[in-house]
C-alpha cells in the first residue's frame, strides 16, 4: 500500500525542527516523513477490520510533529513507524464509516477496562501503552494500526461510525474535529452564560464557536480571529462579535462593560476557549475571564512560558479538553458532533485536497490555511492506486 510514513530518526527530526522554525511546514522537506510502498498493517484480532480511506484531514498536532515542534510528552504513548492520519473517512466492507482514533482499553483488548473507559470516558483511557498493540494514544500514532495518511489501515469496531448516505465525504472527514469541539463546549459547568469568548478560527476554533453555540447557548459569543475568511465563517457559526485577535480586551471590556484592571479586565468573560494553545493566548484568556469561572485549553499547547499569578490571585479554573468518549448526557460525542457537523454544514470547511504524492504541497497549505483563506486541508484517496 501506499503511505506516508513517520520514521524513528534524530537526525532528520533536528532537520524538521530548525526547517520548522524557519517556515511551517518545512520539516515536511527534511524531516522524518515520507512517502513510501510500505505492507498493510495486519488485523490485530477478530473484532477488528481493514478499512480503506477516502478523505483525511491535515491537523494541528499533525504540523506540531512533522515540524519537531510536538512536546516530549508525547514520547512514552506513540509508536514508531507511524502513519499520520486521525480525522478520517473510510471504506468498509457494507458502507463508509468515521473512526474515532482514541485507541482506549477496549481495542486494547483490556478487561476489565480502566476506570475512565468503565464509564465511557475513553478519552482519559490510562492504558494507551499497554494491551495488545504498540504504544499509541490514537490511531495515526501507532505502528499497529496505520493511519489515514495511506491507502489502507485497521481499525476496532468500536471505532466505526456509519456515515448517513446523505452526508458528503467532506462533511464525514469533519466530525472529529467537531467532536473535538462539542467535548469542549460540554466541559464547563454551566447553562447559558451570559458572555463567552472563543480565542482562535482556525478548525478547532469555528468548529468550538458552532458547539457553543449549540451546546452552550451564551447570551453573547465573541470570537478573535486573524484573518478576513475566517471572521466570516466565525459569524457564520454563532459568533456575536468577532475581533482581531488584539482587540479581544477591548471587546471584551465593553461587552462586559467592565474596567481595565492593569492589562486585564475586571468582570470579563465566563468562559474562554482557547483554541490556539500558545504563549499569548493562555495569556489574553487569564486576563478576559471573569473571577472563579474558567478557561478550558482546546488547542494543545505543548511548552510554554505564562505568568499565572492572574489564575491564582483571580481563583481561575484552568481545564483542559482532549478528544471526546461520552458527555454529561449520557451521549457518544461522536453521536453529538455527526449532527453538528450536518446542522452547521461543517463541510463546507473543507478548502483544499491534495494527493498524497503532493504531501509536501498540502503540509505548506495546512500550515498557511489561514492567511490564505483556507480552513481545513485534507488528503483525498478516493483515485489512490493500491486503495
Amino acid at each position: 500500500m501506499r503511505a506516508l510514513q513517520f520514521r524513528r530518526s534524530v537526525p532528520k527530526y533536528a532537520a524538521a525542527m530548525v526547517a520548522g522554525g524557519v517556515m511551517p511546514g518545512f520539516g515536511a522537506r527534511v524531516g522524518p516523513l515520507r512517502l513510501a510502498d510500505v505492507e498493510e498493517p495486519d488485523l490485530p484480532g477478530p473484532d477488528w477490520q481493514r478499512i480503506r480511506p477516502r478523505l483525511a484531514g491535515i491537523c494541528g498536532s499533525d504540523l506540531s510533529t512533522i515540524d519537531g515542534k510536538s512536546s516530549r510528552y508525547f514520547e512514552p504513548i506513540v509508536s514508531f513507524p507511524f502513519v499520520p492520519g486521525h480525522e478520517i473517512v473510510a471504506d468498509r466492507d457494507g458502507g463508509r464509516v468515521v473512526v474515532e482514533p482514541v485507541l482506549n482499553c477496549i481495542p486494547r483488548g483490556i478487561d476489565p477496562p480502566c476506570s475512565f473507559c468503565a464509564t465511557g470516558l475513553t478519552g482519559s483511557c490510562q492504558n494507551i501503552a499497554l494491551g495488545s498493540l504498540e504504544p499509541g494514544l490514537q490511531t495515526g500514532y501507532c505502528a499497529d494500526t496505520g493511519g489515514g495518511w495511506s491507502t489502507a489501515m485497521v481499525a476496532h469496531e468500536s471505532q466505526l461510525h456509519p456515515v448517513p448516505d446523505d452526508m458528503s465525504d467532506e462533511a464525514a472527514v469533519m466530525v472529529e474535529p467537531a467532536a473535538c469541539a462539542v467535548h469542549a463546549a460540554c466541559r464547563p459547568d454551566v447553562d447559558q452564560p451570559s458572555t463567552v469568548v472563543v480565542l482562535g478560527a482556525g478548525t478547532v476554533g469555528l468548529c468550538t464557536i458552532a458547539a457553543v453555540r449549540t451546546h452552550l447557548r451564551p447570551g453573547t459569543l465573541i470570537a478573535s480571529a486573524k484573518h478576513p475568511e475566517q471572521r466570516k465563517l466565525a459569524l457564520d457559526l454563532g459568533a456575536d462579535v468577532v475581533v482581531e485577535p488584539g482587540e479581544v480586551r477591548r471587546a471584551v471590556r465593553r461587552m462586559s462593560r467592565s474596567p481595565m484592571v492593569g492589562d486585564g479586565v475586571g468582570e470579563g468573560a465566563e468562559v474562554v476557549f482557547d483554541c490556539v494553545g500558545t504563549a499569548d493566548s493562555v495569556d489574553d484568556a487569564l486576563a478576559i475571564v471573569r473571577p472563579r469561572e474558567q478557561v478550558v485549553l482546546v488547542g494543545m499547547p505543548g511548552r510554554i512560558s505564562v505568568d499565572l499569578t492572574g489564575l491564582w490571585h483571580k481563583e481561575i479554573r484552568l481545564v483542559g479538553a482532549y478528544a471526546y468518549g461520552r458527555e454529561k448526557t449520557g451521549e457518544r460525542t461522536f453521536e453529538l458532533a455527526f449532527e453538528l457537523v450536518a446542522q452547521a454544514d461543517l463541510g463546507r470547511l473543507v478548502s483544499a485536497t491534495y494527493s498524497l504524492d503532493r504531501y509536501r504541497d498540502a503540509i505548506d497549505h495546512a500550515a498557511h490555511a489561514g492567511s490564505r483563506g483556507a480552513v481545513k486541508v485534507v488528503f483525498d484517496l478516493r483515485g489512490e492506486r493500491n486503495r
